[in-house]
């Protein structure tokens, strides 16, 4: 046997007893002879085990961080991202502030979202207060009923916390050298479908760094927020590219700037946002617009948020073939226009039809001609001559161009619409052509300051019709299905089609009305799709020109209320006045001088009767459909004392009229007499 280690013995204590060297070998747990007496060994896992205990201060701070890390988990499972979500969708429904689609649809996702997180607090409550039962139930039972399982019980409570709160385990963050707490590792760890995109936009050439997952909306759209190694102007010339790679059309992709130049929020949607047809918001509810201020309601954007053109300091090109809907984005634009009394509307018609007689009939049309070159260009000279006039006042009033407070103190925005421009700037269409393109051009290059802004639409997008100097100067451009790429630049800005940027004529599949849109005051170029607005056979053109024509009366900017120069200069040029339509309403100048409002009333009880479509009328249904198409305030006597002192007269006896025998009224064929010739 061995000895075991001592130190030297006092010479009055016996000596010990001596080993033999060939003794067996000493083995773990066996007894070693000491002063006759036999002493156990411990063995070396035991003193290992004991030795990490006590290193580990009875393993106290790591039972304490596990609990703590566990409370931590628990907390943060019933907050989870909620708080976060709200907070994003309150600064959203704050930034929609004036748009009553934005807030109405943000709000929603509010309330979606507090809902959300009162189901999951209370899911998570029962949960966790489930097992808090359970275990307290097991400890009472114990206790109680089984005093030594507590001891397990304890042990096992202690060890979970311990084995939590170990060096090295997942739900604990390791201390740096000196003590602290390092900072957390940049990123956060991708979802299944934030995955996905990041993949996409590296076959893109780009390595990002997620800073937002992505995050569902109810209207079953999604958002991720990510840094990338480039700017996001970059990555925008690529969203098609990106859509192609997330197996989307590029109309269901979108890229916006984030804080900083590099930092791109990736919108996706599951469905093409301009599928559907949707209604002008107008329409629903028709009211004043501040056409200056919040702009006019033409279409909405990738997003479902409403496209508005501020009519202020900028000329509009549209184009597009036919049939692409450039017309009725032209019509939402002279909808919203007529909508405030500020704006003088001009029309010029390109085709003989009725596209636009709506305008004229309700009086609303400073001016409004159908095909007529010499009446145009004689309309360029009155324009440019106002232009002086305007811009001596804004020289008294020490502005350099038109602002809000001097609208009335000019006269009003003058908003000319040219429909089909070739039609008058063809090669060879007229002899006047090229001094009335000059015209154009001059008048595109330096009136927008003095409030003389141009409207041109075109299915011919050439540089022989629109010439450069003249689309250069259009800010506002919304270029619809074209047959070319070169158009579709004619439009847009040479360069960009063929390039990587907007291509007009590469929509798949063309939709009536969806086009690229340059919207200065928007920032850039993106998709949007006119809003649904017919007159064929909805006649909703029709009715937003009643509504617009009452608030013109109120204003007294309806035609022939007020002094028009430019009316006043075509009549002293041809003799022929344009106002309203001219005599008959119908785009045929008439001779010279306003209608006065007699003549205006008569016309309009005309129309009346022509629409439904009889000879005669008693005065009170006539009066009903003057007071909510024309004349709110009319009433059955004043109505009487307006067409007796029109020439009309009073209520003559119309004959048999259903169950009635003799009722009075006024008949068509009288009225129709009294129009001047």
């Amino acid at each position: 046997m061995t000895t075991a280690a001592h130190t030297p013995q006092p010479a009055e204590r016996p000596a010990l007893s001596i080993v033999k060297d060939n003794g067996p070998q000493s083995v773990e747990g066996t007894v070693v002879e000491h002063q006759g007496a036999e002493v156990a060994t411990r063995p070396a896992w035991l003193t290992a085990a004991q030795s990490h205990v006590l290193a580990n201060r009875l393993y106290a701070p790591w039972i304490a961080r596990g609990y703590w890390q566990l409370a931590r988990q628990l907390y943060a499972g019933y907050r989870d991202d909620y708080p976060q979500m709200i907070a994003t969708a309150k600064a959203a429904r704050k930034a929609a502030a004036g748009n009553a689609d934005a807030e109405g649809k943000t709000h929603t996702l509010v309330l979606a979202r507090r809902a959300d997180y009162l189901r999951h607090r209370l899911i998570y409550s029962a949960k966790t207060g489930g097992w808090a039962a359970l275990a307290g139930t097991g400890v009472t039972v114990s206790t109680f009923y089984a005093p030594l399982l507590d001891i397990p019980l304890a042990l096992a409570a202690l060890g979970l916390g311990a084995w939590r709160g170990r060096p090295g385990a997942r739900h604990h963050t390791p201390l740096a050298a000196d003590g602290t707490t390092p900072p957390a590792a940049p990123g956060i760890a991708p979802t299944a479908a934030d995955s996905k995109i990041l993949e996409a936009l590296k076959k893109l050439g780009y390595e990002a760094e997620l800073i937002q997952p992505h995050t569902r909306q109810p209207d079953g759209t999604a958002t991720i927020t990510v840094d990338l190694d480039d700017t996001v102007t970059t990555l925008k010339a690529k969203t098609e590219a990106l859509a192609g790679a997330l197996k989307r059309d590029m109309s269901m992709v979108d890229i916006t700037k984030g804080t900083h130049a590099s930092q791109a929020h990736i919108w996706l949607s599951d469905t093409d946002p301009f599928e559907e047809t949707r209604p002008s918001p107008l329409v629903r509810n028709p009211g004043p617009v501040d056409a200056w201020n919040d702009g006019v309601p033409v279409g909405w954007g990738k997003r479902g948020n409403t496209v508005r053109l501020l009519i202020r300091n900028q000329h509009t090109l549209i184009g597009g073939t036919t049939r692409s809907g450039k017309g009725v984005g032209m019509a939402n634009l002279l909808a919203g226009a007529a909508m405030d009394p500020r704006i003088n509307l001009r029309v010029v018609a390109g085709k003989e039809n009725g596209e636009f007689d709506a305008i004229a009939r309700a009086n609303v049309a400073a001016t409004y001609f159908k095909p007529d070159p010499a009446r145009l260009l004689a309309l360029t000279h009155a324009l440019k001559a106002d232009m002086d006039r305007r811009n001596r006042i804004l020289g008294d009033l020490s502005k350099s161009k038109m602002t809000e407070d001097t609208i009335m103190k000019l006269g009003g925005i003058e908003l000319i619409v040219i429909d089909e421009v070739a039609t008058y700037t063809s090669p060879g269409s007229h002899n006047d052509r090229d001094q009335l393109l000059e015209n154009l051009m001059q008048i595109a290059a330096v009136s927008a300051g003095a409030g003389i802004l141009l409207v041109l639409t075109t299915q011919l997008p050439q540089v022989d019709i629109i010439p450069t100097r003249l689309s250069m100067n259009c800010g506002t451009k919304w270029a619809m299905k074209v047959d070319s790429g070169t158009q579709s630049n004619t439009i847009l800005g040479s360069g960009l089609a063929g390039s990587g940027g907007p291509d007009a004529s590469k929509f798949d599949p063309p939709r009536p009305g969806l086009g690229w849109l340059n919207n200065p005051f928007a920032g850039g170029t993106d998709l949007a799709r006119s809003f649904d607005l017919d007159e064929d056979e909805r006649g909703e053109v029709a009715r937003l020109m009643q509504y617009a024509a009452k608030l013109r009366q109120d204003a007294g900017r309806l035609a022939g209320q007020w002094d028009d120069p430019i009316e006043q200069a075509l009549v002293a040029a041809t003799g022929l006045s344009s106002a309203a339509g001219g005599p008959e309403r119908n785009g045929r100048p008439g001779r010279a001088g306003s209608p006065d409002p007699g003549e205006i009333l008569i016309a309009r009880v005309i129309d009346v009767l022509a629409d439904a479509k009889v000879d005669r009328m008693k005065t009170e249904p006539l009066v009903e459909i003057l007071s909510e198409r024309w004349y709110p305030q009319l009433t059955p006597d004043r109505f009487k004392e307006l067409m007796k002192d029109a020439g009309a007269g009073v209520p003559v006896t119309l004959g048999p009229i259903g169950e009635e025998k003799n009722p009075r009224g006024f008949k068509l064929q009288t009225l129709t007499s009294l129009k001047r010739p």
